[in-house]
């Protein structure tokens, strides 16, 4: 199990101040809370020096909050962790962003990084307080009670250091992060590299003559010849044909066509005929 330094257990007396976007946004979730008697009560705890300790364990915040008993609260507090499929979708969309990477490894959150995350269908930030999950040993039945609460304050106070701590939570330490990004952007790189290598010349470009010709054999099962259907002739297909009409010959447009088609039936069924025969005769050594 991979333990965290721990974090910083009280805020001074300015409180959070003027703090980045993510942090507020953060902050948000708390403020939302339809109980402020019980904020105000967190947040005197979070500046006076009641939460003993915060560290995390693995994915897990832990917290121990003096509360008015003797023996200090065990306060837990975590979000949905991401699975490896969903973080092979972040990551992916993470390494096609210099800009992304450039900033997180400056220790800022990037403001559109939930684009990235939407590739996966899922948040890196809470929508809603519910969505993050929390338990304290207190015997206030409400969620979040002001022990909670405290630590929600302080660990705002905490992504201010390092936006990491977020993504943390969502089951990536800084550590694994980075090195999967650098991985991936190491893999698309050398993919690059091999997508511009030269390809070796066509015959035919070397020789315009190769463009009319088809030497290669053709199997005679992939090659299926049926008449042509109803409408699917060529005439038909060109449409009236501009003829010069007679005045002495009312009909011999109609009739010039119709010996047309005539003949053109003809010359397919032959066609036909001579493309059956040579399927066979080719077919026939085979099947001897």
């Amino acid at each position: 199990m991979t333990t965290t330094p721990a974090i910083t257990t009280q805020l001074g007396q300015q409180g959070l101040g003027q703090q980045p976007w993510w942090v507020e946004q953060w902050m948000e979730l708390i403020n939302s809370f339809r109980y402020k008697k019980r904020l105000e009560r967190a947040w005197d705890y979070a500046r006076s020096g009641n939460v003993l300790s915060i560290r995390f364990e693995g994915r897990r915040v832990h917290a121990r909050v003096q509360g008015t008993e003797k023996d200090p609260y065990k306060v837990k507090l975590w979000l949905d962790v991401l699975n490896d499929e969903d973080w092979g979708f972040v990551l992916e969309a993470l390494s096609q962003k210099t800009r992304w990477s450039a900033q997180l490894l400056a220790g800022i959150m990037p403001q559109d990084i939930e684009r990235a995350f939407a590739a996966s269908g899922k948040r890196l930030f809470p929508f809603k307080l519910q969505e993050v999950r929390s338990e304290c040993s207190c015997p206030d039945k409400a969620n979040p009670c002001k022990h909670i609460s405290a630590v929600y304050y302080l660990m705002g106070d905490r992504f201010s250091e390092d936006p990491f701590v977020l993504f943390q939570l969502r089951g990536r330490t800084r550590s694994q992060l980075l090195g999967d990004l650098a991985l991936r952007r190491r893999e698309g790189a050398a993919q690059g590299q091999a997508a511009h290598a030269p390809h070796p010349t066509h015959g035919a470009i070397l020789d315009p003559t190769r463009w009319w010709r088809y030497d290669a054999a053709l199997d005679p099962d992939l090659v299926v010849i049926t008449p042509a259907l109803e409408g699917e002739s060529g005439l038909e297909g060109a449409g009236p044909l501009p003829l010069a009409e007679e005045p002495r010959f009312p009909d011999a447009n109609s009739l010039f066509l119709k010996r047309l088609q005539a003949q053109g039936v003809v010359m397919a069924q032959g066609a036909m005929a001579e493309a059956m025969a040579t399927g066979s005769a080719a077919a026939a050594p085979a099947d001897a």
